[in-house]
């Protein structure tokens, strides 16, 4: 659950582009999700079209991003067979601190991978 060579060259640099948008409303979103209970493990959903994964969270029209972002979590992955039950720990193990890094699920057609990016210092 590295963050893919694929995903660095083709991707980060639009996804990164609209984290430092959204990446204090991200953070806050994760922290209600934990704080609540919710879930430890938050995912938010960046997909250039809209994907039934999660619930919308933030439209790219509203905000002109390049990628629609919706919100989601590890039990929400397991119950749509994104995550399967034997990967379980693994996804953990491989979870960053929420506190410090945001979990994304990039999908764009085929491709789908999971990264992490570091919050902006404050």
């Amino acid at each position: 659950m590295e963050n893919d060579p694929e995903l660095n060259g083709k991707y980060l640099g639009t996804i990164s582009k609209d984290f430092v948008v959204v990446a204090e409303t991200l953070r806050e979103a994760s922290y209600q999700v934990r704080k609540r209970n919710i879930s430890k493990y938050p995912i938010f959903v960046f997909s250039r079209t809209q994907v039934p994964v999660g619930s919308n969270f933030l439209a790219k029209e509203e905000l002109a991003l390049e990628w629609n972002i919706n919100a989601s979590y590890l039990e929400d992955f397991m119950q749509r067979q994104l995550v399967l039950e034997d990967r379980v720990e693994d996804f953990k193990a491989a979870y960053k601190d929420a506190d410090e890094f945001c979990c994304l699920f990039v999908v764009d057609g085929e491709f789908q991978n999971f990264v992490f990016i570091p919050y902006p210092e404050d």
